[in-house]
C-alpha cells in the first residue's frame, strides 16, 4: 500500500512539471556592456543627423531597453542625465528632452512586468503609445513656449523609433542569449 501511495505521490510530485518557458534563464547583462551601448548611442546621437525631423532617436531607444531589462543599472535617472546632454547639445529649452527621455524610461519600467512575457514585436506595440505621448509632450511644451507648431516630423520619429525597437532589442540582448545557449548545451 505505501508503494502504490509512493508511485501515486511521485507521479503528482512538483518535481514533473516543466517551467512556463522552456528556452533558459536569462543572465544580467554585464554592466560594461550596458554602459558602453548607452555611451555609444550618446556619441551617434551627436552626429548631425539627428537635424532631420523625422530621424530616430536612438539614444531614447537604447536607454528604453536597457530600463526594460535592466531597471537596476538602467533608469530614471539615467534618462533624465542623458535627455540634458541632449538638450544641451541641441541648444533647445533645457530638460524639454529630459522629460520625454524620463517618461520613456518610466514607461518601460512601469510596464516591464508585462512586457518581458512578450517577443519583441508585442512589446514594440504596447510602447508605441509611451513613446508617442512622451515625444507628444515634449512637441508641445516647446510649441507653447516657443510660440509656434514645429510640426508632425516628431510623430514619424516616434513611429520609425519605435519600429527599431526589435532590432535593438535583438543586438542589445544578443551576448545575453548567446551565453544562454552555450549553457543549455552544456547540461
Amino acid at each position: 500500500m505505501n508503494a502504490a501511495r509512493s508511485g501515486r505521490a511521485a507521479g503528482t510530485s512538483l518535481s514533473r512539471l516543466a517551467p512556463v518557458d522552456t528556452a533558459p534563464f536569462k543572465q544580467p547583462s554585464s554592466p560594461v556592456f550596458i554602459w558602453f551601448t548607452i555611451l555609444l548611442a550618446w556619441l551617434i546621437s551627436l552626429l548631425p543627423w539627428r537635424q532631420w525631423a523625422p530621424a530616430p532617436d536612438l539614444l531614447l531607444l537604447v536607454i528604453a531597453v536597457w530600463a526594460l531589462n535592466e531597471p537596476r543599472r538602467v533608469g530614471l535617472l539615467t534618462a533624465f542625465f542623458f535627455g540634458l546632454l541632449l538638450d544641451v547639445h541641441d541648444g533647445m529649452l533645457l530638460g524639454g528632452q529630459a522629460l520625454s527621455y524620463t517618461l520613456v524610461a518610466y514607461g518601460a519600467v512601469l510596464l516591464a512586468r508585462r512586457l518581458r512575457r512578450f517577443n519583441a514585436v508585442v512589446q514594440a506595440v504596447h510602447l508605441l503609445p509611451v513613446f508617442v505621448l512622451a515625444m507628444a509632450i515634449r512637441q508641445i511644451a516647446y510649441a507653447w513656449l516657443m510660440g509656434g507648431w514645429a510640426g508632425w516630423g516628431w510623430a514619424l520619429s516616434a513611429l520609425l523609433t519605435v519600429a527599431l525597437w526589435p532590432l535593438a532589442d535583438m543586438l542589445l540582448l544578443m551576448p545575453q542569449r548567446r551565453r544562454d545557449a552555450g549553457d543549455a548545451g552544456s547540461v
